[in-house]
């Protein structure tokens, strides 16, 4: 697989640095992480919650789920999923969540974690992005052209299904590793032929940056997210409680987003820095679709896709079986991980 560095651009659009993994989605193994944002509730009972830019702190607040919390949550902010989970690893956090990708990488380092809640949302937002007037039409015109994409991501693996799909590999194309912030100079410089990236990403470039959708996830990617958890908060009585009524709360925070887009979506624009505009449509286009699902066996197999191609393209030092890294105790009443997503109808 051949790699070309690019050299850090100025950013050229106001966008937020820390939104590295936003809706969680993850940025590269090795981003930081883990800046204390504050406590919510009352209690002698304290849950370590692991977080992002704009993420589950910000969602459950503007749903009033912080209200008359009968726990404290201790918040961390990390830039990405990765420290995130090397953070549930060390046992500095309890819980956190993250996209499709992070717990796979983390899985295949021997990680202590256990995935204990899903989300089925619409992959709309993870997208493969070329310039308006580039003369890629579709995913087999890759082939010989540069691609940013951050490694480890959820993006990442999107991007190596998409060209499977079109009977490439990654060695027939360039891949650029590079965070967001980098890969949107790059992109918007032509310094890449093409950029694989998330929401709210793809709402900000396809606004902003003169950029349109070669592909999308759908019918490529599985759409889940995960709350990952230590297995020590698991084995706590109270903690696992307090990790059962967290759940819930994200679930029916997220049911609140379905219903009050526009009002999230300036709460987020708020937290994030994002324009009201792109957060509404990253909103409508992945964000608001998230339904709570069970982590069964199909969620499973899904993701043993992942790590198998991982694996196969030696990008993981091993394979596994992920559901051994799966704690099922809270699925009871919960969807199958099948379940279509929310929709708005077509983004704007």
């Amino acid at each position: 697989m051949r790699a070309r560095p690019i050299a850090p651009a100025a950013l050229l659009l106001p966008l937020t640095l820390l939104l590295a993994a936003c809706g969680g989605s993850s940025g590269a193994a090795g981003a930081g992480g883990g800046a204390g944002s504050g406590t919510d509730g009352k209690g002698s009972l304290t849950l370590n919650v692991g977080d992002q830019k704009g993420g589950y702190q910000a969602l459950l607040r503007a749903a009033g789920e912080l209200d008359d919390l009968p726990y404290k949550i201790k918040w961390s902010t990390f830039t990405s999923g990765p420290p995130l989970l090397e953070a549930v690893n060390a046992g500095a956090v309890d819980v956190g969540g993250v996209g499709n990708t992070p717990p796979v990488f983390a899985a295949a380092a021997k990680s202590k974690i256990k995935v204990i809640a899903g989300t089925h949302s619409s992959s709309d937002g993870e997208a493969v992005l070329v310039k308006e007037g580039s003369p890629l039409k579709r995913p087999a015109q890759l082939k010989g052209k540069s691609i940013a994409v951050a490694q480890g991501s959820s993006a990442h693996y999107q991007l190596i299904a998409t060209l499977k799909k079109a009977g490439l590999t990654p060695k027939d194309v360039t891949l650029n590793y590079l965070q967001p912030a980098d890969a949107l100079a790059a992109f918007t410089r032509g310094k890449v032929d093409a950029w694989a990236v998330w929401d709210p990403y793809t709402s900000q470039a396809l606004d902003q940056a003169d950029a349109r959708v070669l592909t999308t996830g759908q019918g490529v990617v599985n759409g889940l997210g995960f709350q990952v958890a230590a297995p020590a908060a698991l084995d706590d009585k109270k903690k696992s409680a307090a990790l059962k009524d967290y759940t819930d709360r994200v679930r029916r925070a997220q049911n609140w987003v379905f219903k009050h887009p526009d009002v999230w979506s300036k709460a987020w624009a708020k937290e994030t820095g994002l324009p009201e505009k792109v957060a509404l449509d990253a909103v409508k286009r992945t964000r608001g679709t998230a339904v709570t699902v069970a982590v069964d066996k199909d969620a499973i197999a899904s993701e043993q896709q992942i790590v198998d191609s991982f694996a196969a393209l030696k990008l993981i030092p091993r394979s596994f079986d992920f559901g051994e890294f799966v704690d099922p105790r809270f699925n009871g009443g919960l969807p199958p991980s099948s379940t279509a997503p929310r929709t708005y109808g077509k983004a704007q």
